[in-house]
């Protein structure tokens, strides 16, 4: 029987820095997705000590629509509660973080990302070019979690938009 051995969605793919901005594939262990029962929600939000508000995170909690949230780490008992999936498997981390990642960001994200306008601890479900994405703003920069299948390709995107800005700069 053949040994297998996993491996992360970037496997060998080395952190780039350029200009201060470094781009890096994330660990961030388990993730679940909670999707709660209808009329449920109170004793969820008692069971997991909370719940984000829309587009926000709390603690280890991810906002990803109504009534549900993705949870990074061990998940209690919610047996009758809610849905519980692990999605650990289908999703993988980038971390971008830096004095350019908000304008990186910005040529793939439709949103304003500059820190007054998405600070630390605010998430968006947004598409990064064609990809949905989980946007989260950390204290350095941004946390983006993808479909495993779309790694490389935001990836790519988003080292193109860093070697655009890092030619402009220089140009400048």
């Amino acid at each position: 029987m053949p040994n297998l051995i996993a491996k992360s969605a970037l496997f060998g793919r080395a952190p780039l820095t350029l200009s201060g901005t470094t781009l890096a594939e994330a660990q961030v262990g388990t993730l679940t997705s909670v999707a709660v029962f209808p009329g449920k929600l109170t004793k969820v939000k008692k069971t997991l000590g909370g719940f984000p508000a829309p587009n926000t995170v709390a603690g280890n909690l991810i906002w990803t629509g109504p009534e549900q949230v993705f949870v990074l780490g061990p998940v209690p008992d919610l047996t009758g509660l809610a849905a519980v999936t692990d999605q650990s498997g289908g999703w993988a981390a980038l971390r971008l973080s830096g004095p350019m990642a908000a304008d990186a960001l910005m040529r793939l994200y439709p949103l304003d990302l500059r820190a007054a306008h998405f600070p630390k601890d605010t998430c968006a479900r947004a598409p990064l070019g064609h990809m949905q994405s989980i946007l989260i703003a950390e204290e350095a920069g941004f946390l983006i979690l993808i479909f495993r299948s779309m790694a490389r390709t935001a990836w790519h995107e988003i080292e193109t938009a860093l070697h655009a800005l890092t030619a402009r700069t220089a140009a400048i």
